[in-house]
């Protein structure tokens, strides 16, 4: 159980590291991700004036419509870029600033950029 906390402490360590660097704002928003061992979870946040403008995860109903495999998968990921690039189109949002939050850029993370780049959105 330490090692996992540890993990935890690190990479949220990681994550306000980036935060640092990365702001979101209305024209170009912050395109957030978070994972689990089972779901994955993607918002689009504007940070100027702390608001969530939209988010889509694997639990969500409308995902779970679209998508009937497993959902902690980089499949499943994929397909959840490519349904949050369809919900920035339909906010109005061309382009995102991506933050990873603290998680290495391959398998699901990559997974969702891909399916969101797909989609026209650009990082």
């Amino acid at each position: 159980m330490k090692l996992t906390n540890e993990k935890s402490r690190a990479r949220i360590r990681r994550s306000a590291r980036v935060r640092k660097k990365v702001a979101g704002t209305a024209a170009r928003p912050r395109l957030r991700i978070f994972r689990s061992l089972k779901h994955t979870y993607v918002q689009f946040v504007d940070d100027d004036r702390g608001r969530t403008l939209g988010a889509v995860s694997t639990r969500s109903g409308a995902f779970r419509e679209a998508y009937a495999g497993s959902t902690g998968t980089v499949e499943a990921a994929r397909a959840l870029g490519e349904m949050a690039g369809e919900m920035a189109a339909s906010l109005g949002i061309t382009q995102v600033v991506f933050d990873r939050s603290g998680y290495r850029y391959h398998g699901r993370v990559k997974a969702v950029a891909d399916g969101a780049r797909s989609r026209n959105l650009k990082f």
